[in-house]
């Protein structure tokens, strides 16, 4: 709020993320983060002896991949980490912490993703002719469930 006390949403292009046990210098700094989402499908259950409606019963929920995106890190540990789980098919699960910041560098939301692990790694194709065109890497994690702290 501002000092008439209006509300002005907050802007989504000021975040960092964090990948426990995961550290270096760029390895926070994506340049899109997306799939933060998640949904419930009811199933419909039909009662004997009952022809007029069905119950609407909710399923667990679904959660959509998170997609990390930046500019390529030469010796990245995260990217060490998911080729390896993929390559090997050996999976170290991380939680990894999403923060949307305000013009002061606070935290004023906080998605936290339990138990997430790499199921894809792409780099964006080779263009001779796109000069200047930067080199993106595309981590895609599926997790357990995630959880809004703030």
């Amino acid at each position: 709020m501002d000092a008439l006390g209006n509300y002005y949403p907050p802007v989504g292009f000021y975040f960092k993320v964090i990948i426990s046990g995961v550290s270096g210098e760029q390895e926070g700094s994506f340049m899109e983060v997306s799939g933060i989402s998640a949904s419930i499908t009811p199933e419909d259950k039909r009662e004997g002896g009952e022809n007029r409606f069905s119950h609407r019963l909710p399923n667990p929920p679904k959660y959509n991949n998170l997609v990390l995106k930046r500019g390529m890190v030469l010796g990245s540990p995260l990217i060490t980490w998911a080729q390896t789980s993929i390559n090997t098919f050996t999976f170290t699960p991380k939680t990894v912490v999403v923060q949307l910041l305000n013009e002061k560098g606070k935290a004023i939301s906080v998605w936290v993703f339990n138990k997430a692990y790499p199921v894809k790694l792409e780099m964006s194709g080779l263009k001779a002719m796109k000069e200047g065109e930067i080199m993106v890497e595309t981590l895609e994690l599926a997790y357990s469930f995630f959880e809004k702290k703030m």
